[in-house]
């Protein structure tokens, strides 16, 4: 073997994980994202927590420790992906600050994002319904909703993204900016 082979490379790499409550915005800014770090040259990979429960983990419910289940797999697909120098985009509820910090520790080139909006907010967005099934109580365990499915807000995140105050544009730039910052992305 040459010397070559047994150096490390450094990976270009990394996840951007998006956490907040249904329906703040993770899914319209990790989509917008895609093309611009695409012209950066980057291969690009979409983990979404709807696409992935309907094929990845459609044996799980909900339960708490089928979220974190849920989080396990999807944190192990993204380990692999950003060791391949894949830019990762994972939007995912992920409730639990624990849950999060282990995707962290596992993945390493990890991005957290907290795409911040109120439960009214996120209600009046909700296309689907689910919110005004929550409070009625047809949904059980609704995070953000029932004290039995608190979310936990990130303690330290890299970014906090207020979808309230700020369209997607803007939230879009804020993240482009982390990862110049970072040196995930050349400026």
């Amino acid at each position: 073997m040459t010397e070559n082979a047994h150096k490390q490379v450094d990976s270009k790499g990394f996840t951007v994980w998006f956490t907040g409550l249904a329906c703040s915005g993770k899914t319209t800014i990790a989509d917008a994202l895609v093309p611009l770090l695409r012209q950066k040259g980057f291969k690009v990979e979409r983990l979404d927590g709807d696409v992935v429960r309907q094929s990845l983990t459609r044996d799980l419910g909900f339960s708490a420790e089928d979220r974190r289940k849920n989080i396990e797999r999807v944190t192990f697909v993204a380990k692999l992906l950003t060791r391949n120098d894949v830019a990762v985009l994972a939007t995912f509820i992920s409730p639990e600050v624990s849950m999060r910090a282990n995707s962290r520790k596992e993945i390493g080139n990890f991005v957290e994002v907290h795409v911040k909006a109120s439960v009214e907010a996120c209600a009046a967005r909700d296309v689907k319904g689910m919110y005004k099934k929550a409070f009625e109580g047809l949904i059980k365990d609704f995070t953000g909703v029932h004290d039995s499915a608190p979310y936990e807000e990130p303690v330290d995140p890299e970014l906090v993204l207020d979808t309230e105050r700020h369209g997607v544009d803007e939230c879009v730039r804020q993240v482009m900016a982390k990862l110049v910052e970072l040196g995930y992305v050349d400026a």
